[in-house]
């Protein structure tokens, strides 16, 4: 970062803390040159990009090539200023996420504020949330959408006995009723739709197959509106009983009813999973499918533990 033109290996070896100390006590060069390579893999992992300047007559020859951070890569635009609570919130903000699910852009920003230097408000960072990701498609989802690439997934659909092949130009990662979804457009039906990411059945496949970044453009903000639309469509009468687990859940998302209360739904499967895992806590009292498929749940946990007594 120190420089725009680069530093040559030999430079590096010879002068870079770390690599100085173990060229000055004898290391052969041959040692060194593997472990800077090593480091410079594993600062690429770590988003820090690094570019090779080679020889401008011959780009191949890599002899005597020079390397660089572009400062590009940290340098903020002059107009743009921060004050120390709103690094502060930013830097929550980046913390939120696990390096491994934030986006190339966003991890590109993050290095940019760490790197500004600016003191923070030690009280705010006491305060620091985290979104866990228990499904393993999401960070290979979000490359595909960066990428702009096609995917494949077995999707296994609510009442069916087996998973369907799904081809799907993967457009925004949406989250809805604390459950992730990819939305984006399935190619084998030639129209929009979302996913369920804990219906997809083992890895996603990213194929080489790529489509025009700009369809990404407002995803997100249909995505969301379609899933808003069906649960406003489909809302469940509940009786919960006050200061349980289920009564603070569900009150995030319902409204008082005069029998209890009424929580809309996207799912009705997936639905009647989280009100069976509740137990007694709560009933429900219409429609009549979503009692059917709790009741169903119920008595197969009974049946279950019945068989397995002694």
């Amino acid at each position: 970062m120190a420089t725009e033109q680069g530093l040559t290996k030999d430079t590096i070896l010879s002068s870079v803390a770390g690599y100085r100390e173990q060229f000055e006590a004898g290391a052969s060069k041959d040692a060194l040159e593997k472990m800077f390579e090593r480091d410079k893999e594993n600062l690429r992992g770590l988003g820090v990009p690094i570019e090779t300047i080679g020889d401008r007559a011959d780009p191949d020859d890599l002899r005597e090539a020079r390397y660089r951070v572009p400062t590009a890569e940290y340098a903020l635009p002059g107009d743009i200023a921060f004050t120390p609570a709103e690094i502060a919130l930013l830097n929550i903000a980046g913390s939120v996420w696990g390096s491994e699910s934030l986006s190339a852009d966003a991890r590109s920003g993050l290095r940019k504020i760490r790197a500004l230097g600016i003191p923070v408000d030690e009280p705010i960072i006491g305060y620091a949330p985290r979104i866990s990701l228990r499904e393993a498609s999401f960070p290979v989802l979000q490359r595909a959408i960066e990428q702009g690439r096609v995917v494949r997934f077995a999707y296994l659909r609510p009442g069916s006995a087996h998973p369907r092949e799904r081809r799907v130009r993967p457009l925004a990662l949406v989250e809805y009723e604390a459950r992730w979804h990819v939305f984006g457009h399935d190619l084998n039906l030639d129209a929009d739709r979302t996913f369920l990411l804990s219906r997809i059945v083992g890895d996603v496949a990213v194929t080489r197959e790529s489509f025009d970044p700009a369809l990404r453009d407002g995803a997100g903000e249909r995505a969301l509106a379609g899933l808003r639309a069906v649960a406003d469509r489909q809302r469940a009468l509940l009786e919960v009983h006050p200061g349980t687990e289920a009564a603070l859940r569900l009150a995030r998302r319902a409204t008082p009813a005069g029998q209890g209360i009424v929580v809309p739904y996207v799912d009705l499967h997936v639905f009647a999973d989280e009100l069976a895992s509740y137990g007694p806590e709560v009933r429900v009292v219409a429609p009549d499918d979503l009692r059917d498929a709790v009741v169903a749940r119920l008595e197969a946990t009974l049946a279950l533990h019945s068989g397995g007594a002694r």
